[in-house]
């Protein structure tokens, strides 16, 4: 197999990363918050069970989970997985980085000095209309860096998607090195992962300097 067609072989199992990288990102980002929201419910059950969530998630490998995603259902319900096996990754990946970003989401509401809630309430905003136009920006601005780290992350670890023989990248790169008895497939893979988290954490950078404003 020459250069090119490794190249060109490997770009298509970038792009299934990237599908993975970008559903992720669109649903744990949004997950997250809610989650963060409702880890602050006033109902013991509520933060106890979103506590218990985000120990578990954060406390096993995110390999273990995609597993348990994959083939817990044939398991449990003996149901068919043969087409199953994307939108499980899917769904490990956006339950996985939702427990994190939601920890980030946390830290970033309860960083805003209570002043804040009290002077929009005597302004008559309503707690919604608080937490929309006054709250929220400021924790997205403060939060960017942390979100950053995470996002940079994720670029990385849709790798793990090897565990369910799913064919992006990092899989193709084995298969191909396998095949081939040669390091370079490796060393593809690692420029493409590089690139792709240079332009995520450009873009990313983009968002944190239109954001200066909230200084």
């Amino acid at each position: 197999m020459t250069l090119e067609t490794m190249i060109l072989t490997m770009s298509s199992g970038m792009i299934e990363a990237m599908k993975i990288f970008g559903l992720t990102v669109l649903g744990s980002l949004p997950l997250g918050m809610i989650v963060a929201l409702l880890k602050k419910s006033r109902f013991a059950i509520v933060r106890w069970f979103i506590s218990v969530y985000i120990s578990v998630i954060r406390g096993t490998p995110l390999m273990l989970q995609l597993l348990a995603w994959y083939f817990g259902p044939y398991y449990l319900f003996g149901m068919n997985i043969g087409n199953w096996r994307f939108p499980a990754l899917i769904v490990g990946f956006v339950v996985n980085y939702s427990a994190y970003f939601a920890e980030i989401y946390r830290g970033g509401i309860e960083s805003i000095p209570v002043g804040q809630y009290e002077a929009a309430e005597v302004l008559g905003y309503t707690p919604t209309q608080t937490f929309m136009r006054i709250i929220l920006p400021q924790v997205i601005k403060r939060i960017m860096p942390a979100v950053t780290n995470e996002v940079i992350t994720l670029v990385k670890d849709t790798s793990l998607a090897f565990s369910l023989a799913y064919a992006e990248i990092f899989s193709l790169a084995k298969q191909i090195s396998a095949s081939q008895a040669s390091f370079t497939p490796f060393i593809i893979a690692g420029i493409f992962y590089f690139v792709a988290n240079y332009v995520v954490a450009f873009i990313m950078k983009r968002i944190e300097k239109s954001m200066d404003y909230y200084k």
